[in-house]
């Protein structure tokens, strides 16, 4: 992540009139995910910061909520059990999460026709749009990827793995390191467990 991207605790802090102890609580109940604390080393020792826009919307809806809802039943809100999470096709269109086209190849090719879209589906459909847009794998690609990630087999765990080699492609899913010949290359790369979350975060 660029530095631009990151605020400092302290900026933090400042920034959203919030205290010290706040932050933590937050922390400690959930709401503020662990791995957005991210350690660095500065030339005054180690400090620490997160991602900006990230952590900037989250604690502008926590100050707007948290005079309707108890932090117990916000941390709920924000940390929905990602294999209980379902969202509808419409709200993945008009969060911008998946474009016209991309669900429309998802539908034409798969036998989705329900509105609700569970976990392993709205997953499928965003790692899909964001592979397709970047021009990482061809449509042809997308069949395969679509057929990994729908498997009954599929955890939303691990990487995804898009593999070429001679213009052949092959796509899985693997939890360990990956050992491969030369000639084959990494077409992509993605962090399913990261990926559930960023979607579970946008989501909300």
């Amino acid at each position: 992540m660029a530095q631009e991207d990151l605020i400092s605790k302290k900026e933090l802090l400042d920034l959203t009139s919030i205290s010290y102890g706040q932050l933590y609580r937050w922390k400690r109940k959930n709401l503020i995910p662990e791995e957005w604390f991210i350690r660095k080393s500065t030339f005054t020792g180690q400090e620490t910061f997160f991602p900006k826009e990230d952590i900037l919307k989250r604690i502008e809806k926590i100050q707007s909520m948290k005079e309707n809802l108890s932090l117990d039943e916000l941390a709920e809100m924000f940390s929905p059990k990602l294999d209980q999470l379902s969202v509808t096709k419409s709200e993945l269109l008009e969060k911008g999460l998946v474009t016209d086209a991309v669900m429309s190849f998802f539908t034409e090719n798969t036998d989705k026709r329900t509105e609700v879209f569970e976990l392993k589906e709205a997953l499928a459909v965003y790692v899909l749009e964001g592979l397709l847009q970047s021009g990482e794998i061809s449509l042809e690609e997308g069949k395969m990827v679509l057929d990994v990630l729908l498997s009954k087999a599929s955890k939303h765990q691990g990487r995804l793995i898009v593999l070429r080699k001679l213009g052949v492609a092959a796509c899985f899913i693997t939890e360990g390191d990956i050992v491969f010949e030369q000639a084959a290359k990494i077409a992509a790369d993605i962090d399913l467990a990261a990926a559930g979350e960023e979607l579970k975060t946008k989501l909300v």
